[in-house]
């Protein structure tokens, strides 16, 4: 049996409850459907020591403050969860849970949505699926060659985990830097960058880096060069343990080694490291496969959008899937903009 509402949403992490919120503010009709069982999003597979870069109420979805955690300035990823999961309580958000999208199909009107449990049909459709949930490994030189433990950001939980081991952890942006500065007194620590580590001011946080993404943004629609940020967003914010790690000498970074051997790793020079555990801390690519029916995806991956509405399909947005669908749209301060704009377009469609 097919069921249908006006508008799908698919996911239900914070991307999916910031449109949602709009959506329900404008008297949409919506469900949303969420492979998750339980609420929180991503935020629930993250590792243990896991801080946010911005003050709580700094980092909050439209319609409702972040509390602070107490005790602490960048709250962990277990009071995000709790927000996330309080907020679509508040909301009352039509969510269904461990529902699993596996395709998006067009259907003369309407957009037709095949799961797991079912179908579904919508006159539009958004996808807020995010990245998490297809990490990226690089095509290191002899990486399926060695024997040791490989792990990506996603599956590193806790140092307790690997005390005394010979780790490397792979990558020089935020995620790599906390992974290492987690794993600095427990381990034998090796942590290897593509180019050398540049810290943040210790003074600037989330806040400072959305105001700039947002003013980089602005100007690149204007047609600008002089773009005007304060800073790259693929620089390291020094949240409190990594500063920490930092200032005592544990956050040394050297190049990445070349290639991975049965035992370890080659560096540049030719010379040989042992290793137990490689930490692949390498990024993500974005978790578009239930909308392969469509055919929009171009030839470097990416969909083609205007705002957040796909180029090639007007039933379609997109939220959380870096700056390419809004200013740090996989953000939670970031993603309020975006969703409000999709959410009034469809809106607009609709009525």
């Amino acid at each position: 049996m097919t069921q249908q509402a006006d508008v799908v949403v698919v996911g239900g992490g914070q991307a999916g409850l910031a449109a949602s919120y709009h959506l329900r503010r404008l008297g949409v009709d919506f469900v949303i459907l969420d492979a998750q069982s339980t609420p929180g999003g991503a935020w629930q597979h993250t590792w243990d020591s896991l801080r946010l870069f911005s003050p709580a109420a700094y980092s909050s979805l439209p319609g409702r403050l972040m509390p602070p955690q107490p005790g602490e300035v960048y709250p962990d990823a277990g009071h995000v969860v709790e927000y996330l999961a309080d907020y679509e309580k508040r909301y009352a958000l039509p969510i269904q849970r461990s529902v699993w999208v596996e395709g998006v199909h067009r259907r003369g009107q309407f957009l037709h949505l095949e799961t797991d449990s079912g179908s579904w049909r919508a006159r539009s459709v958004i996808s807020t699926t995010g990245m998490w949930s297809r990490p990226f490994l690089p095509a290191v030189p002899g990486r399926s060659a060695f024997r040791g433990r490989q792990l990506h950001t996603v599956q590193y939980c806790r140092p307790a985990d690997l005390s005394g081991q010979r780790v490397i952890v792979v990558g020089g942006g935020n995620s790599g830097a906390q992974i290492a500065a987690d794993l600095a007194y427990d381990t034998d620590l090796t942590w290897a960058t593509q180019r050398p580590p540049r810290f943040l001011a210790d003074d600037i946080d989330g806040r400072v880096l959305f105001d700039a993404a947002t003013a980089r943004r602005r100007a690149l629609d204007e047609g600008r060069t002089d773009t005007g940020g304060v800073a790259s967003l693929g620089d390291i914010v020094a949240v409190p343990p990594v500063r920490a790690a930092r200032d005592a000498g544990l956050l040394t970074a050297r190049s990445k080694f070349t290639r991975c051997t049965a035992t370890g790793v080659q560096w540049a020079d030719g010379t040989s490291s042992e290793v137990d555990t490689i930490i692949w801390c390498t990024g993500f690519r974005p978790a578009l496969i239930h909308l392969a029916p469509l055919g929009l995806r171009g030839p470097r991956g990416h969909i083609a959008v205007n705002g957040t509405r796909t180029a090639d399909e007007s039933r379609l947005h997109l939220l959380r899937y870096g700056d390419w669908t809004g200013p740090a749209s996989a953000t939670l301060i970031g993603v309020g903009r975006p969703a409000r704009e999709a959410a009034r377009q469809i809106a607009e469609q609709l009525h």
